[in-house]
Formats: C-alpha cells, sequence, structure tokens
C-alpha cells in the first residue's frame, strides 16, 4: 500500500476520505456539485506524537484505521499512487467514531 511508505512526522494523522453519497435513498442519482464534503474519514497512518518543551512525547489521540470527523476547511492534500490522502494536525481532528 502507498501509505506504507509514508509515515506522517510528529502529530501529523495521513487520513482517507469517505466516498460522497451519489444516490439518495430513494435512488435518485445525485450530480456532483450537490454533493456535499465529507467530513469522515479513516486514518490510514499516525506520527509519532508531538514534542513538548520537555522533550517528553505526546502520544497520538487517534490509531490506524478508526474513523474520525474533519473540520470543512483545512488538512494538505498528499497523493500516493493516484489515491487522494488528507495530512491533519492530531488537534485539528474534530472527533472520533465509536462502535
Amino acid at each position: 500500500m502507498a501509505f506504507r511508505k509514508f509515515l506522517p512526522l510528529f502529530d501529523r494523522v495521513l487520513v482517507e476520505r469517505l466516498t460522497a453519497e451519489t444516490v439518495t435513498k430513494g435512488g435518485i442519482m445525485l450530480p456532483e456539485k450537490s454533493q456535499g464534503k465529507v467530513l469522515q474519514a479513516t486514518v490510514v497512518a499516525v506520527g509519532p506524537g508531538a514534542v513538548n518543551q520537555v522533550r517528553d512525547t505526546q502520544p497520538v489521540s487517534v490509531k490506524v484505521g478508526e474513523k474520525v470527523l474533519l473540520p470543512e476547511y483545512g488538512g494538505t492534500k498528499v497523493v500516493l499512487e493516484d489515491k487522494d490522502y488528507f495530512l491533519f494536525r492530531d488537534a485539528d481532528i474534530l472527533g472520533k467514531y465509536v462502535d
């Protein structure tokens, strides 16, 4: 996999956004412009954590495979093997979904 070759630094988290719904529950096809921005993503790689002033490492609050809620704007787009991923700081992630 592409993300195995890429390791985020410090408190960065690499996520893959979930795909937008293209069909409504009633079966109507949605055009691309009317689809909302997907704010849910799956964590595919995490950095070791941020280093504070005392040189202690503060671990990242999410783990690989967890589903998270992202802010509407922000993140850095990263293309690995023709697939779009996004880099966020750990503090920018709004929350995680619990099963």
